[in-house]
């Protein structure tokens, strides 16, 4: 009778999570508060894992021996010359079909290496036929795409540029940050060039989401000044170094309030480096439709577990699939319910993608699942999966 009772959820499940994909989609959208502040070799002269993040960078005195005033002034001086703006353009159709191309949007753009690489937000330069990136007065130089992360909303583009005319825009340690630190932002804002706003940390770990609906781990709130335009710029310690790329506002009316975020520089250094090798972020992911065992519950549904991921179907050849893992059966038999991977509690699709974006393709897991009445370990190696069905495994 229990198998049975399963049975007929597991099937309603199943219509439910695929006929509802989109709906879930459009409900994310339309709840997200969230706005992008966008209108319209990583760091490869600098041996990061050497660098002092407390020492200030050439040309910013010691803070602790200067005023505040003095410490903005030397900061602004020696980074702005690194930071740019980014101007794209996008191809359209008239009403008679012909195709014109026109500017799209604006946003800001940090100098990562003498090789030209900047790194800016991927919502920046997303749906873009044409990029220009200037530097202020007549410094205005075309760009091309490198590669884009829409899961991070981090991009990489670059100009050829003169590495005597290319200041690189430091890195500092996301993971060294404490609420209340002073931090100064340089952008774009409405277009006006190389704006400097000063605040403080307000938050940290907070939780932002991506346009794709993907969270984006422990953003960094700030109350400096962020505008449209902003988008991409860094935020900087008072040392001179990037702790994190502005990337949204929090607000009612499209303007600054003063909550703003910014994805920790952090994520940055792992990400960047696959973006300038291979034009994209190389992840595992699971290879299988799930849906979380409360979000299930909510519409009523009784499970045998109450927290994990029910399996609803499999990818063959994802690592799901070539670890063993089983989705609904075709006479519609409930199928694993994933509870932990490697002691981390998988309560929801977001802790998932958490968990995978840390990981290497590769990389072997333990993964513990409910089947049967019992709880089973797993060895899962975890593979890549083609791009086209990234989107949905």
């Amino acid at each position: 009778m229990t198998k049975r009772r399963y049975e007929l959820s597991v099937k309603q499940i199943l219509l439910i999570a695929f006929s509802s994909a989109l709906i879930a989609v459009i409900i994310t959208a339309c709840l997200n508060d969230f706005r992008d502040i966008n209108t319209g070799t990583i760091q490869t002269d600098n041996a990061l894992a050497e660098i002092n993040t407390e020492t200030p960078i050439p040309g910013v005195s010691d803070p602790s021996k200067v005023s505040d005033e003095q410490n903005n002034i030397e900061v602004y001086r020696a980074v702005a010359p690194g930071v740019v703006s980014i101007k794209t353009s996008a191809k359209f159709e008239d009403f008679f079909g012909q195709e014109f191309e026109e500017e799209s949007g604006s946003g800001s753009g940090s100098v990562i290496d003498k090789q030209g690489h900047i790194l800016t937000n991927y919502h920046v330069i997303e749906g873009a036929s044409k990029l220009s990136v200037s530097f202020g007065g007549e410094k205005v130089y075309p760009a091309k795409v490198v590669g884009g992360d829409p899961d991070t909303d981090l991009a990489v583009i670059k100009i050829d540029a003169p590495a005597s005319e290319l200041t690189v825009v430091e890195f500092g340690d996301s993971d060294k940050l404490v609420v209340g630190q002073k931090v100064l932002a340089i952008g774009n804002p409405f277009g006006l060039d190389r704006t400097l706003t000063t605040g403080v940390i307000s938050a940290l770990q907070r939780p932002i989401r991506a346009r794709n609906g993907r969270p984006i781990d422990a953003a960094i709130q700030t109350d400096a000044s962020i505008n449209p335009g902003n988008s991409g710029g860094p935020l900087l310690d008072k040392y001179g170094r990037m702790i994190g790329i502005n990337s949204q506002i929090l607000t009612p009316a499209g303007g600054s309030v003063g909550v703003g975020f910014a994805i920790p520089v952090n994520t940055a250094k792992r990400v960047v480096p696959q973006l300038i090798q291979f034009g994209e972020v190389r992840r595992p992911r699971l290879g299988a439709a799930v849906r979380s065992v409360a979000e299930l519950a909510q519409r009523g549904y009784r499970l045998p577990v109450e927290d994990g991921l029910v399996i609803l179907q499999v990818l063959p050849g994802g690592s799901a699939s070539l670890a063993g893992l089983r989705g609904v059966t075709p006479e519609g038999y409930l199928g694993d319910i994933i509870l932990s991977i490697d002691g981390q509690k998988m309560t929801n699709i977001d802790d998932l993608y958490r968990f995978l974006d840390k990981k290497q393709i590769g990389d072997i897991v333990q993964v513990q699942v409910y089947r049967d009445g019992k709880v089973a370990t797993l060895s899962m190696k975890l593979v890549a999966l083609p791009t086209i069905q990234n989107r949905r495994f």
